[in-house]
């Protein structure tokens, strides 16, 4: 007789995706889905970003992706109480811009590589 394993794999649909690399938090849309449940879902992450320590907070947040107005709000009012500045990448001019800022090394509207 053998003892057979047998392992379940679930997939987690989620409707945007957040990923911190090389300290830039990288944003893209997942599944299809309405600002109502995607507003939600990115909540969620950064929750689960925050209590196991990837998002430890520092003086500059780098963000680069798409995003949509309901989401920005989420992301700015999770991030920005801890994050001295935040800057967030604007593909026209090529650089991150300063948006949020409580670090005077940062002034609002500054433009960093």
């Amino acid at each position: 007789m053998y003892d057979v394993i047998v392992t379940e794999s679930v997939k987690v649909m989620t409707t945007y995706n957040i990923e911190l690399k090389d300290d830039i938090l990288r944003l893209s849309f997942g599944e299809p889905a309405q600002n109502d449940q995607i507003v939600k879902d990115a909540a969620a992450k950064l929750e689960q970003m925050a209590q196991s320590g990837e998002l430890a907070g520092g003086q500059l947040l780098k963000i680069n992706g798409p995003v949509s107005i309901p989401v920005a709000f989420v992301l700015a009012h999770k991030l920005a109480h801890i994050y001295g500045a935040i800057g967030f990448f604007d593909p026209k001019l090529g650089n991150y811009v300063i948006s949020i800022t409580h670090n005077p090394a940062y002034k609002l509207g500054d433009l960093i590589d």
